[in-house]
């Protein structure tokens, strides 16, 4: 009798359950996931949890071993070409950013969201426009299931409206990640440069022509902070998706839990020590006319934490740019014709978001 009894109130709570309801209501208290942490949940909340015909397929982890990450030393950076063909995702050092500064990068993003709620929630919007937001999940109403993660995002170049939107409110103050953010946005500018001949060469152009297609003319910053998860096996810290850029520099914490889709295996990608994770979006997939696919990936979400990570996305979605970008033509022949039309980067994003984390917007641009 006492089983039949609890299942039924299982049942009864299923039929009460108003998802649009406790999103709303999440988002309106403005204090994201780490806010749930702060309460001291130890369950967490349905709006998060992922349906369970599709949990195993989503969580599964082969174990694979036989992928290695590879860690590329730019000292001798004509090596590289191969891993981009066949991954779209390398790790790299001796780039030219000091462990200091990734350190303090890490400390002061660290900082930002451990300030408390009635702090941040000045910063808190959905509106993409805004040069400088803090939210949780773009896709928060649009997901089957939200992930286990907290940004902060900004644009940084070419020109950095940040610098005058950090002067008020004070959130973002010289204490708290401004100096810091400013200075790691000028380092990763400089090692854009060294990435793009990079690519260039790989695609067997000039070293410059990216360069001059203006690829990297432009770069925003999320800032992700995944809190420990009571329950880790039923969310993500992010789901299964590719990025919406050329390409993305990601700064990562030791505590690990970033996967690469390779072979229909998920396998991880390790932090290194003193390393930047590199990996391709869907935009390089678009240019390269398929010569190199942008890099499928997930984050696991994890009992410890918080894990921070500073993605720093090369693309000019926030900026007024209207230059089309259609695979280069350099790379086409009567055997390797165009498998995109051209578009506007700011008609990508938009699609991307439209379609929302995971699902494919590249997908839209075929010819």
């Amino acid at each position: 009798m006492v089983d039949t009894h609890l299942h039924q109130n299982s049942v009864q709570d299923v039929l009460d359950y108003d998802r649009e309801k406790e999103l709303k209501d999440f988002d309106d208290t403005k204090a994201g996931v780490k806010g749930l942490v702060d309460t001291g949940i130890v369950k967490i909340p349905q709006m998060v949890v992922i349906p369970t015909n599709e949990l195993s397929s989503e969580t599964s982890y082969s174990g694979s071993t036989h992928l290695h990450i590879p860690v590329i030393d730019l000292k001798d950076i004509h090596e590289g070409g191969c891993v981009l063909e066949t991954l779209g995702l390398f790790q790299i050092v001796n780039h030219g950013i000091s462990e200091d500064v990734m350190d303090e990068m890490m400390k002061g993003i660290r900082r930002f969201h451990e300030q408390p709620t009635e702090v941040k929630r000045e910063y808190y919007s959905r509106d993409a426009t805004k040069n400088v937001t803090y939210m949780s999940n773009f896709h928060l109403f649009k997901a089957k299931a939200a992930n286990w993660r907290d940004s902060l995002s900004f644009s940084m170049a070419p020109v950095a409206p940040i610098l005058r939107s950090f002067h008020q409110p004070a959130v973002i103050s010289h204490s708290t990640c401004r100096d810091i953010i400013i200075s790691y946005s000028e380092h990763v500018k400089m090692l854009r440069l060294t990435l793009l001949e990079l690519l260039s060469e790989a695609l067997g152009l000039k070293p410059n022509h990216l360069i001059e297609m203006g690829c990297a003319a432009g770069h925003n910053f999320v800032c992700n902070c995944y809190p420990a998860c009571p329950e880790p096996n039923r969310t993500m810290g992010a789901s299964k998706h590719s990025d919406p850029d050329f390409f993305t520099i990601l700064l990562q914490g030791q505590i690990g839990g970033l996967q690469l889709l390779y072979e229909n295996q998920w396998a991880d990608i390790p932090p290194v020590i003193g390393a930047l994770v590199v990996n391709l979006g869907d935009l390089f997939q678009l240019i390269s006319n398929d010569k190199f696919n942008s890099a499928i990936h997930r984050v696991l979400a994890n009992q410890v934490g918080p894990r921070i990570s500073v993605a720093c996305f090369f693309s000019t979605h926030l900026q007024p740019v209207n230059q089309l970008y259609g695979p280069i033509k350099e790379l086409l022949s009567d055997d390797n014709p165009p498998l995109y039309r051209e578009t506007l980067v700011g008609e990508y994003a938009f699609s991307y978001a439209l379609k929302g984390l995971g699902n494919a917007a590249l997908a839209l641009f075929r010819l």
